[in-house]
């Protein structure tokens, strides 16, 4: 659908316009079994509309909010507003006089315009033609009770003209909106995305990977279940607005909110997986501010019949925070013995001491795996401010040992071009629409599951040396497209060429395998640094660590895992000379690595 260098329009349809028109095509062939009448007539009756009113309400619906002042709607391929309004507006798809809140005002209006609005009611306010346009809403309020949804009645909203008598522009609220945010649900599979994805595609900021769609690709395959999402939609936004709002909130206020939140949620009927794992996110979501609150029974119920990945270890934390420490170590180690994650057993193994401490049960020796090796360098501080990691980059670079930043970017890149195939597989719930990064499942725990087969494929591919020719067509092939793994932004096809030169292909395997135990657990922790030898092919991991800074859980995982088979990796820990317990370097000395304590 995109094209390389798209114009403004296409025989004389603005690029924007003819890009809303594909989508609902697209809509119309693929979702009519599942369209309503309102839908089919907005579908029938937008393609006949002249094409300065079709071109102004796409405009408006790309644009934030529902509420629009005329006078702001100036565009040259559309001309007089008014004019391009009138159709819609007599199909009853915009409101020409909507009634206004004092919010929404104050979000149309300029502050010259309110202070003359208001200019009476601010005489009996001190110093209230001063105030900034926020603070001016806080004062004006107690004056106009009603004049917010959320108030009493005693004055309510009104149109435009009745605020601002003396004005000649006119404000239009879209109420076709959320009809049009449905359609826009159904095409996109998510709220996520907009319509400027369509934009953004034609000026070739995005590139996406051309992937078959059929019937039972789509992301609703009943009516019902694009009601559940906007459901649980809705349950989502109303917790956004709990938490916001949780300081204005009396305790039994809010947990009356929260239990009536958590039993909507628990009442909607759900027949789609992927639906079913929106709702144990949002579960989750609930019982971490449940957590938040020091709600433990709440939080706790709400783990208890959450199927959210961490669900379980939340309930050990919060049994032990309310002190039911039998049933805490109860669970732990039952997650001990089967852990649903590496990220589990690292929790639980820490959590278990402390546990039998709290019980008085006796200590359990654990074996300690062997540590990934740990240095600390002394280094000048730089004098302009930059990354510690470039820093020691810097240091270590040389002709015959070059060192690159890569963080994550390198192995989930060469991850992601060999297994390109199997990620971008037109699987059932994987793609709804042209513009996805990555397949809806990809942090499903299914994912390798169903693609076990092309992905053995590909990791075969290490055992014969095909690989490298695999990498390279798709580094040359699929250049800019988006994928959840590949890294455009760093790779070169010199590093990849040295990185396969340096990297045992052994190494890459037990690499790309951990990946796909846990896709959203692995893509990140990866250590900052590789150093390579070409001449000796062979490499090294360097995890650096700033003053003050730790390792985090994930890397520890890493680092352990590549510990465990062999790999070389080691920690850097910085210090800067001068610093208080940091030997001095004396001018022009090289700085050393020096074993640690």
């Amino acid at each position: 659908m995109a094209t390389d260098s798209p114009p403004d329009s296409v025989s004389g349809v603005p690029y924007y316009l003819l890009n809303f028109e594909r989508a609902l095509a697209w809509l119309a062939q693929r979702y009519d079994d599942l369209l309503d009448p309102h839908e089919r007539a907005f579908l029938g009756t937008f393609a006949v509309l002249p094409q300065a009113s079709r071109a102004l309400l796409v405009r408006m619906l790309m644009r934030k909010g529902t509420l629009f002042r005329a006078s702001r709607l100036t565009y040259d391929e559309i001309g007089c507003p008014l004019q391009a309004a009138a159709p819609i507006a007599a199909l009853g798809w915009l409101n020409a006089a909507p009634h206004l809140t004092l919010d929404d005002l104050f979000a149309l209006a300029t502050r010259a315009e309110l202070l003359d609005v208001f200019s009476p009611t601010l005489a009996l306010i001190p110093g209230a033609r001063s105030l900034r346009k926020p603070e001016l809403l806080v004062a004006l309020r107690p004056f106009y009770a009603g004049a917010d949804a959320h108030e009493s009645v005693s004055r309510p909203a009104r149109p435009w003209s009745a605020w601002h008598g003396a004005t000649t522009d006119c404000v239009y609220r879209v109420d076709i909106a959320p009809l049009c945010e449905r359609l826009r649900l159904m095409f996109f599979g998510n709220l996520q995305q907009d319509w400027s994805e369509f934009v953004l595609a034609d000026l070739g900021v995005f590139q996406y990977e051309k992937v078959a769609f059929p019937p039972s690709s789509r992301a609703f395959q009943q009516r019902a279940d694009v009601n559940v999402y906007l459901a649980l939609h809705a349950c989502r936004e109303e917790l956004e607005l709990i938490e916001s709002s949780s300081l204005l909130f009396e305790g039994n206020e809010e947990n009356a909110a929260i239990g009536d939140l958590l039993a909507r949620v628990r009442a909607i009927e759900i027949s789609n997986p992927w639906l079913e794992t929106r709702r144990a996110k949002l579960l989750f979501r609930i019982g971490q501010h449940g957590e938040r609150r020091q709600n433990w029974r709440a939080a706790l119920a709400v783990y208890e019949a959450c199927a959210w990945p961490g669900a379980r270890h939340r309930r050990m934390r919060v049994l032990e925070r309310s002190e039911c420490f039998s049933e805490a170590f109860a669970l732990a180690l039952q997650a001990a013995a089967s852990p649903e994650s590496e990220e589990e057993a690292q929790r639980v193994a820490r959590m278990l001491p402390r546990l039998r401490r709290k019980l008085g049960e006796p200590a359990v020796r654990a074996s300690a795996a062997r540590a990934a090796e740990r240095s600390t360098l002394v280094l000048a501080r730089p004098q302009a401010p930059q990354p510690v990691e470039y820093v020691v980059r810097d240091h270590l670079t040389c002709e015959s040992a070059p060192v690159h930043y890569v963080e994550n970017a390198l192995i989930n890149s060469l991850f992601g071009l060999l297994c390109w195939e199997p990620v971008f597989a037109a699987l059932p719930g994987a793609f709804f629409h042209p513009f996805q990064r990555g397949p809806a499942d990809l942090h499903a725990p299914d994912f390798h599951v169903r693609r076990a087969g092309q992905f053995a494929s590909c990791l075969a591919q290490l055992d014969s040396g095909i690989y490298r020719e695999t990498i390279a067509r798709h580094l040359h092939e699929k250049a800019g497209v988006q994928s959840p793994f590949v890294f455009w932004g760093l790779l070169t096809p010199e590093l990849v060429s040295i990185a396969l030169d340096c990297l045992p292909a052994a190494h890459l395997k037990l690499w790309f395998e951990r990946l796909l135990r846990d896709i959203r657990g692995n893509r990140s922790g990866l250590p900052d640094l590789i150093r390579f030898w070409p001449a000796a092919r062979r490499y090294e991991l360097i995890e650096v660590k700033g003053p003050g800074d730790r390792l985090q859980d994930n890397q520890i995982r890493w680092l352990a895992y590549c510990v465990q088979h062999g790999m070389p990796v080691r920690v850097l820990d910085v210090r800067w000379a001068g610093e208080v317990g940091v030997e001095e370097i004396p001018p022009h000395a090289t700085p050393t690595v020096e074993p640690a304590a």
